[in-house]
């Protein structure tokens, strides 16, 4: 049995993600009592009692999924099941850097800060109204790809994430996500909707936030992950800390090739996949992905304790 630690991405949000992990576990409440001091402000009421509209901004989502992944791993490790069950990390978007931080790569403060950073870069980087994405069911991804660039006109319009074997997202100028709605029904899409989010992520127009991202990782100390990472864009794993800041910059305008590494990983010889933090998206991508495989979401005290005997 060969295991990989997964760690979801932007959407699994929700008020109270982590509570009982911190409630139940000491260590997973110091994770949340770290973040909030590398941040300089209480992070964890909002993720706790605040209003999920302001903790679905970018800038408080990605570091407050990031704590509550890492929450859920302090749990674990206070049980006994550490990174060595790995045999790889990756995660969605996001996700990459709790995986990295999970595998000692990056420091935990260092990734709050980091994706503070990165939530606001990628926000900001696009005017609001001027960019969009779509969910595309129903089409693989050469197809979806195709859409696209059929859609573009001149204009920005990309695959951002294949996510799964029929659900593809794409990313683009507002113009162009609306033509290529259009397109990807005639195209046979059993639909093709556009998502409520406030930035057209992993595309071109993220330029300036890959810019900032560049910048910042440029004085973070990053440390070769103590297990591989399969990259987001590249769909392989990765153990070069340079490298890995490399890609940590291509990923915010690149693909995010989730599909693809999953599948690079079952290839591999996993056959359980546990998402660690907030949510089951994950779990279900890799159900459509992997049909063979075992999924585990660990994100509760009950969760962490059921895995005793995994």
């Amino acid at each position: 049995m060969s295991i990989a630690f997964v760690f979801p991405g932007q959407g699994a949000q929700t008020i109270g993600m982590g509570q009982a992990l911190a409630e139940t576990y000491p260590a997973a409440r110091a994770v949340f009592d770290e973040v909030d001091e590398a941040l300089g402000e209480k992070l964890s009421e909002l993720i706790w009692t605040g209003e999920i509209e302001t903790l679905t901004l970018t800038e408080n989502a990605q570091p407050a999924l990031m704590a509550t992944s890492m929450a859920a791993l302090a749990a674990m490790q206070a049980e006994g099941i550490g990174l060595d069950r790995a045999s790889f990390v990756a995660g969605h978007s996001l996700g990459e850097y709790s995986a990295l931080c999970a595998a000692g790569a990056v420091s935990l403060a260092d990734t709050a800060r980091l994706l503070r950073i990165r939530g606001r870069a990628m926000q900001a980087a696009v005017p609001v109204g001027q960019g969009a994405m779509a969910a595309v069911l129903g089409l693989d991804a050469e197809t979806a790809a195709k859409v696209a660039e059929d859609a573009a006109q001149g204009d920005v319009c990309q695959l951002a994430n294949e996510n799964d074997p029929t659900q593809n997202v794409l990313s683009g100028s507002k113009a162009a996500i609306e033509r290529a709605v259009v397109l990807a029904k005639e195209a046979g899409a059993k639909r093709a909707l556009p998502l409520p989010v406030s930035a057209p992520f992993h595309c071109a127009l993220m330029q300036p936030a890959a810019d900032e991202m560049a910048k910042a990782l440029e004085g973070v100390q990053f440390d070769n992950p103590a297990v591989p990472l399969v990259a987001n864009v590249l769909a392989d794993a990765e153990s070069d800390a340079t490298r890995i800041k490399a890609l940590l910059v291509e990923q915010v305008t690149g693909r995010v090739r989730w599909r693809s590494s999953v599948e690079w990983m079952a290839a591999q010889g996993v056959t359980e996949f546990w998402e660690i933090g907030a949510g089951k998206a994950l779990s279900g991508m890799i159900r459509r992905i992997a049909k063979e495989s075992t999924m585990r979401a660990i994100g509760t005290p009950e969760d962490v304790v059921a895995l005793k005997g995994a």
